[in-house]
């Protein structure tokens, strides 16, 4: 099975968490993507949408959903997304889509957070992907020498800007022992927007997709 039609049935496996009058969050990137097509077969269940990007809500308004904003809504009730890597503990990298401001206060604010992986994202420790880090632009260069104290290799994700506004840093060669512990330091940086560590808020569902189907953990 290729990685293709893993993304497919792990986003048809999440479907099953939409329950009818649901306030429904929805993520940003390839797996997400094919989530997204398959949401007119359940568009009668869902009560409201929050999106977590500009690319996410002009993908969705193409299929006739009207998408609101979490201002208007208040707790979302569940939150579906992808991951870059995800750990034992639910612990997870994102931000490879460049999204993980919007994406981390969806999760914050959803009382289910399913996330829909293939088996490749499964990791022992997290780091092998590079952490991103979403920055005020004046403070690129200050996170970034930050970044290499605490032994990573900092590079600029050039000619990206984010729905916010902001630039984006991708941390290299970090060893993620721990971390509840990282995410906490990297918060504490000033002109850090957002760490694409989602470890104070995990996943409470993981949807693993494989070569012999899908496997369902939940947190």
């Amino acid at each position: 099975m290729d990685q293709n039609e893993k993304k497919l049935i792990a986003a048809k496996a999440s479907l099953n968490y939409i329950q009818d009058g649901d306030v429904l969050g929805v993520g940003t990137g390839s797996t997400v993507n094919e989530l997204i097509d398959l949401l007119p077969s359940v568009r009668e269940k869902i009560q409201a949408l929050v999106s977590s990007s500009a690319a996410t809500t002009a993908r969705l308004e193409k299929l006739g959903f009207e998408v609101s904003m979490l201002n208007s809504v208040g707790d979302v009730d569940v939150y579906i997304d992808g991951a870059d890597e995800a750990n034992k503990h639910f612990q997870l990298i994102k931000g490879g889509g460049g999204a993980l401001t919007r994406e981390k206060i969806l999760a914050g604010a959803s009382r289910k957070f399913v996330c829909i992986i293939d088996d490749s994202k499964q990791v022992g420790m997290l780091g092998a992907f590079p952490l991103p880090i979403e920055v005020v632009p004046m403070a690129q260069s200050f996170v970034a020498r930050k970044m290499v104290k605490m032994r990573g290799q900092p590079i600029w994700r050039e000619n990206i800007v984010t729905d916010n506004g902001n630039h984006l840093l991708d941390i290299h060669n970090l060893q993620i022992s721990n971390p509840l512990e990282m995410e906490t330091r990297i918060n504490q940086i000033p002109g850090v927007v957002t760490v694409g560590l989602f470890a104070h808020r995990p996943a409470d569902v993981l949807v693993v997709a494989s070569d012999s189907g899908i496997r369902t953990m939940e947190n």
